[in-house]
């Protein structure tokens, strides 16, 4: 028996989803009148990094080819070609990384930005979002068919999270005979579409709050719902969840102690955030730095005090240090264990990247000096796409980690006066230790932490 024609349609493939959202994002966005633009030709190399992905997907593609047993093919040939295509998307991916390394530090100097532009209204902008919202849950369900399962290693935390969420379900009678497998795919899907929905959240209320134009905000969302990387990694957890934290770190940076906590749980689930601690201290400098801190060693601390509970209370603890102290995946000065732009070079090159980059984070720490909220996103998205240069496990592929910022970053207005509140005498800490009795003693170390 046959389906109705009306319901037999078929998601579109990885490079059929790269070349209609280039066109459509060109027709949106684009500023026809003013062709030679900064946001034009950043709309542009948005798409650079995705030849790259697709290199990497036609190389695991002949790979399976080549491993199939059933199938009577040129094993070798299609290895050569394989190996070759995976090195020239590595290649790919670092050069489009660097590219949006030094676009993040070039904004850096660009004070000034023009407001936001878009060739359709508000209301268009609205609907266009909330069926890209659908069409994304839907790729999430029934998955692009070149698209591999997972890309790069999740972290134990969201594995140990996502195990706890299919035993929750497991419980429940509607679902209760679904295999494992269905769970698991159930799960994670839907955990997936709701840090999504999250990350949408997050760009309009920074669009709205902090940027004060909705139709930014808008704008900015669908640009987000439409890129190929998020149609591409739309079921990966540790891609989608960085992101997520670090832009609602951004979100609250009125806040220090609430984007403290923010960054300090992303460590403590994913560890790299702790990369961008530097130049968040350098913003708070003078404005809430001694709070940011303690609220981010907190929850760092307490998340992963959560987590090597998680693993005693099922004797996994040692067995999973062990593994992590073992990894060459963030360990510069060991020889790559899984696949990456490493695996074709000579790992000894990836020494001095490493100390590069760890001199650039160090000078997040003071330069630039005084810092507002638009020196803060590029440089955040500067910092985490460097980890991309030397990340030994497929380094150069996390592109959601990143792409909320640098969507901000390109749209951004004029935000030189973003900056922290500075404490004054209300501050709620001094108001909460006058009614203890200990505001003496406060006092002055409110104005030693500030």
């Amino acid at each position: 028996m046959f389906a109705s024609i009306f319901l037999d349609f078929t998601l579109p493939n990885a490079a059929t989803w790269f070349y209609f959202s280039f066109l459509l994002v060109l027709a949106l966005f684009c500023q026809w009148n003013r062709r030679f633009t900064l946001v034009n030709w950043d709309l542009v190399a948005l798409f650079l990094i995705v030849p790259g992905l697709l290199s990497l997907q036609e190389a695991h593609a002949l790979k399976a080819l080549a491993n199939n047993p059933d199938m009577n093919w040129d094993v070798d040939r299609l290895l050569n070609r394989s190996s070759r295509m995976l090195w020239v998307g590595y290649i790919w991916l670092m050069a489009s990384s660097a590219f949006w390394f030094f676009r993040c530090l070039a904004d850096l100097a660009l004070e000034q930005r023009s407001p936001f532009h878009s060739n359709l209204n508000l209301q268009g902008l609205t609907c266009l979002a909330i069926v890209m919202f659908v069409a994304l849950s839907t790729v999430a369900i029934r998955r692009l068919p070149d698209t591999p399962a997972q890309v790069g290693r999740g972290p134990v935390a969201l594995s140990r999270v996502k195990e706890g969420a299919m035993t929750i379900v497991s419980y429940q009678p509607a679902i209760a005979d679904l295999s494992d497998a269905d769970r698991e795919f159930w799960v994670e899907r839907g955990v997936a579409i709701a840090l999504h929905a999250g990350v949408v959240i997050g760009l309009l209320v920074v669009g709205v709050v902090q940027f004060r134009n909705p139709t930014a905000a808008v704008g900015i969302v669908c640009l987000y719902l439409m890129l190929p990387y998020t149609g591409y990694h739309v079921s990966q957890l540790h891609h989608v969840w960085p992101g997520l934290l670090i832009l609602w770190a951004v979100a609250a940076y009125r806040r220090p102690l609430i984007s403290g906590a923010i960054l300090g749980v992303a460590t403590g689930t994913v560890f790299f955030p702790i990369l961008v601690f530097p130049l968040w201290f350098g913003f708070y400098r003078g404005r809430g730095t001694g709070r940011f801190t303690l609220a981010f060693l907190l929850t760092a601390l307490i998340t992963l005090g959560i987590v090597a509970l998680i693993l005693s209370s099922s004797g996994d603890l040692k067995k999973y240090v062990k593994i992590a102290l073992s990894l060459s995946d963030w360990q510069a000065w060991k020889a790559p264990q899984t696949e990456s732009i490493w695996r074709g070079a000579h790992w000894a090159y990836r020494m001095p990247v490493f100390v590069v980059y760890l001199a650039f984070v160090l000078l997040t720490f003071f330069w630039p000096s005084p810092r507002n909220l638009g020196h803060v996103i590029a440089q955040t998205a500067a910092v985490i796409i460097g980890v991309q240069f030397w990340y030994a496990d497929q380094g150069g592929v996390y592109v959601l980690w990143y792409l909320p910022l640098l969507l901000l970053m390109v749209f951004r207005p004029t935000l030189t006066e973003a900056r922290p509140p500075a404490l004054n005498e209300e501050d709620w800490v001094r108001r909460a230790a006058r009614r203890a009795g200990i505001h003496r003693g406060v006092d002055p170390l409110v104005k030693t932490i500030a």
